[in-house]
């Protein structure tokens, strides 16, 4: 079944999105050397190293709704590049480690959470004259209203998402440029995870670009991937 997502209007957002079935679980696969090699900054790629005009675009983006992306709030894609430089790439499992690489290069946040862990909220719709079926309505894009929080490690510690462009599911918030959800995060028994990217169109094409590449490393590490259908509101 096709994975549908809905955007509320935004001035900047350039968004991507696509769905991937692994072959095993994800604690059972094995990382190849091809993926750690990419962790180098100056490992070869579709993407020049960010300038600060990236930078900048990509903050603008998240700034929209009104928060504020520094610190420690400051976006993934930052944050992974920090500590790349440091030689101290995270490993966590080849969906996760494939989209932080996306993040590294591609210079704009990427969020990868389990498929099976969120859900669209139910609804019925007429098929026949008194006859209705269930139906899954659409996971969501838009901004978190002000007091909306989330816990986004096993810690219990919380993010204040006011004004943050946020992924919601039935529940509520669950993944955004920064930090995604607990809840919503992969684990060993992972079969299917869905990523979004966090382009911005002060930066043309290049979320499509990233989506792309992001792609061919998934199908490459063994995944079968489909493009989220996306209807803007």
């Amino acid at each position: 079944m096709t994975t549908k997502l809905t955007i509320d209007p935004h001035p900047l957002l350039d968004l991507g999105a696509f769905v991937t079935a692994w072959p095993e679980p994800l604690g059972k696969m094995e990382s190849p050397q091809w993926l750690a090699d990419l962790a180098r900054l100056d490992a070869p790629t579709p993407f020049e190293p960010p300038d600060e005009k990236v930078k900048k675009s990509v903050r603008d983006l998240l700034r929209h709704g009104g928060f504020k992306p520094n610190g420690r709030s400051k976006p993934c894609c930052e944050y992974i590049r920090a500590v790349a430089a440091k030689g101290l790439f995270p490993n966590i499992n080849v969906a996760v480690d494939a989209t932080n690489l996306a993040a590294l290069h591609g210079a704009l946040p990427v969020s990868t959470i389990d498929l099976d862990l969120i859900r669209g909220r139910r609804a019925t719709e007429p098929v026949g004259p008194g006859v209705n079926r269930e139906i899954e309505e659409p996971l969501r894009v838009g901004i978190a209203q002000k007091g909306m929080r989330y816990v986004f490690n096993a810690s219990g510690q919380e993010i204040d998402l006011s004004g943050l462009l946020c992924l919601f599911d039935v529940v509520g918030p669950c993944a955004n440029s920064v930090k995604d959800s607990q809840r919503a995060k992969t684990t060993e028994e992972s079969r299917r995870t869905l990523t979004i990217i966090w382009g911005t169109q002060a930066l043309p094409r290049r979320a499509g670009q990233l989506v792309d590449w992001h792609m061919e490393l998934n199908t490459k590490l063994g995944g079968t991937v489909e493009k989220v259908e996306m209807q803007l509101y």
